[in-house]
Parts: C-alpha cells; structure tokens; sequence
C-alpha cells in the first residue's frame, strides 16, 4: 500500500490467490467490509451508525452489510440509498421514497439527489454519530454513486460525525483516462473536478475529496487486501453484484465509461432495453459499414461485431436497430473513451446524427457536455476534428490529474 495521506487508513494491499473464472486464479481480496466484520465490528460499538450503502455491499456469501451489522447488534439509527435506493428496485434517475426495511425493520431514507444541507438533517433525524459507506462503484465520473459519497462526506462534516468508507476494488482497473470536469459543467453526472475514467476505489476517492474539497471531514477508510490497479473485475473473487439495472455485468463497466456518451446522442441507442446495454449500440438508419469502419481504427483492445437488436424500452422502443456490440479483448490496453470518440466519429457520416438537447440555454444546451465534462468533444467532433485530435485534446490534462491524485492513491499502479 502507497502511503496514507491525510486520513486515518486501515488495512493494506496484498497478493495471490483462490479460484476464478477462464481457468485462471482468482485474486483474492478482503474488501473493506470483510475486514470490518473480521474485527465483529468493534470500532462500531457504542455508536448510532448510519449506513449509506445499496444492494452491492455483500460478503462472498451474498449477506449484505447491514443484516449482518443489525443481526450482531451494531446500532443502526437509518439506511440511506442512493439512485436506485438501497435495495436496487427504484429505476434510473430515481431513488427510493422513504420507508421501513422489510427484512431488519430499520428506517430508510432517500439520499438521491440530497445536498450537503440534506444528508446533514437526514443524520441529525437519525441520531447518526458514525456514517459509514459502502457501494460498488464502476469507475466513471458520471456513475452517480460517487456524488453521493461526496455530498454524504459534506453532510457528515457539518455535523461533526465521522466518516468511515469500507473500501471495494475499482471493477476497471486503476489507470485515468479522459477529460477533466470544466466546474462550469458540474451536474448531477460530475460535481467536481475530476477525469471521466478516474481510476480510483471509493476509498481512494473519498481521500481525495478529503484533500482537495472536505478538509473538515473525520474520514477513515478500510482499505481493502490483496488488490491492486492492474487488477479487473474478472480476476479477483469478489462477487460480482450488478450495481445498477443497466449495469449487468463486469464486461459492461469496461465499456460504460466510453459508450454511456451514447445517451447524449438522440440518433444512437446504447443498449438500454436490450441484454447488453452499453456494450450494444446502434441506430435504425445504421447499416454495416459502420462496424466495417470502426474495425479500420487504431483501437487496442477494442473488438466490433455488427449487431442487430431491437430495445424493449428507451431509444428506438420495439425498432430494429443496426449496429455493433463492443467487445473488450485485452482490458489491459482497452480505452474506452477513445473507442466512443471513435464511434461517434463514424455515426456522425450518417443522416440524421443529432446531439441530445434537454433545452438547458445557451450556455450549456447539450447533455453530451454535462457526461463529457465539457463543450470540447462536441465541438470538435461538429468541426471534422480526427478522433487522435479529440482524444489528444485532453491528455495534458490527464497527467495532470494522475499527478494531483498522487498522494491520496491506497494501491499500487503496475506499468501500462
């Protein structure tokens, strides 16, 4: 493990093994949560907790955090969900009203879309001394369980409370990649600022917002064992529980941060409705020159298969669609932002490419900016820019980034 910096971190980063899937080993890693109920929760005693989690933070068992928490008698003052809500049943865009947990009896509240000023009242009506946090993130700015751990970070600091974060592995390894957030941009999808691909475990993320915008807050983070930034989803033996509804697989998050752009394109679905969202996309005006020309670009680690499908619901409802499935080959080299600029390239030769306008004004009127962080990849895709020039744009600032999140990194990074 890196040095710690800024927060108390327990736990440290290890190595080998169990078993896995394609004849390899597993890796095995003790995630935050392992290591907190290896302790039977004792830094937790005494306290009224509060428990800002979803349906992803299971053991290898599949027992989630807070019936086991509630059943070895931790004190829980209130459950809070993000979107979703905290067993996973609210769809996009949504959370969950507020209600009694079926299965512990214990008060859940709606932490979706919540402010600082909110999650601060939301813990004082609980009785929270202790916030911890628990979720499986996907490793995208624009996945927006991340916003909640910072505006929950922001609450607990105006309270006093401390904020412990019970670390789980980063699903698409440990390297950045993309633009950085224009503050002028920051939405729902990306508050601060930070690259589209961050590379970084909610631990890691948490030190950061900690060091660079929530100095005031009492932070702990339980590092996990065993992990480290070379290491994907698929290699190591922590269960796999699909976060989101349209985030099904591990194969999926290697593509979304990249393919998700596709939802500020009103011409091109990316999938959802089908069994592969975002790892589908395509159009009714498509065709197979599309795959035939992507396949043409310099895209390590990025496979097309022409595709046809027809989405249930969303984009193109019950329509035959023509396009590709992306498939990753070597997620080592894979770059899922460049392989979207790529495809946005292409669609673009088509009639009919159009941007999504949710009619926000002058100033930023396009959704694809808010996902993007920015009016740069718009604009230069809408001025016959290469996709080199696009993704070129925002290397320096990349480094850049790479470099300012330096101290706060839990795990190594091997070589790319």
């Amino acid at each position: 493990m890196l040095a710690a910096a800024g927060a108390a971190v327990l736990g440290s980063a290890g190595a080998p093994a169990g078993a896995a899937p394609g004849g390899k080993r597993a890796v095995r890693v003790r995630t935050g949560m392992d290591l907190l109920a290896g302790e039977e929760w004792a830094r937790l005693r005494g306290e009224t907790v509060g428990v800002v989690s979803n349906l992803t933070a299971v053991d290898r068992e599949y027992r989630h955090l807070v019936d086991r928490m509630h059943a070895a008698g931790v004190r829980i003052g209130g459950i809070f969900g993000p979107e979703h809500g905290f067993r996973g049943a609210a769809p996009a865009g949504g959370g969950a009203a507020r209600s009694t947990d079926a299965r512990t009896g214990l008060p859940v509240f709606d932490g979706y879309l919540a402010t600082p000023e909110d999650w601060a009242r939301l813990f004082a009506e609980a009785g929270v001394r202790t916030v911890v946090f628990d979720m499986q993130d996907v490793g995208a700015r624009f996945y927006t369980y991340i916003w909640t751990l910072y505006e929950s970070m922001a609450g607990a600091a105006a309270g006093g409370l401390r904020y412990v974060v019970l670390d789980r592995p980063n699903p698409i390894g440990g390297w950045a990649s993309g633009p950085v957030l224009d503050p002028a941009f920051a939405s729902g999808v990306g508050r601060k600022e930070i690259v589209l691909r961050h590379g970084m475990t909610v631990g890691e993320l948490a030190r950061f917002f900690q060091g660079e915008w929530l100095p005031r807050v009492r932070l702990e983070v339980v590092a996990c064992e065993g992990w480290h930034g070379g290491l994907f989803a698929r290699d190591t033996d922590v269960p796999w529980v699909m976060p989101s509804p349209n985030m099904p697989t591990p194969e999926t998050a290697l593509v979304y941060p990249g393919t998700c752009l596709f939802e500020g394109v009103t011409s091109l679905s990316e999938g959802r409705g089908t069994t592969r969202p975002f790892e589908l996309a395509g159009a009714p005006g498509l065709d197979f020159r599309w795959r035939d020309r992507l396949a043409g670009h310099d895209l390590p680690g990025a496979e097309f298969r022409e595709a046809y499908f027809e989405p249930r619901v969303g984009k193109f409802e019950k329509q035959l669609c023509a396009g590709v499935e992306v498939r990753v080959s070597d997620p080592a080299v894979f770059d899922p932002i460049r392989t979207a600029v790529a495809m946005l390239y292409e669609a673009r030769k088509y009639p009919g490419f159009a941007w999504r306008d949710d009619g926000a004004g002058a100033r930023r009127p396009f959704f694809v900016d808010l996902l993007a962080g920015g009016s740069r990849l718009r604009t230069m895709l809408d001025a016959g820019a290469t996709v080199a020039d696009v993704a070129g744009a925002w290397q320096p600032e990349t480094a850049a980034f790479e470099k300012r999140r330096r101290p706060y990194l839990l795990y190594r990074r091997p070589a790319r």
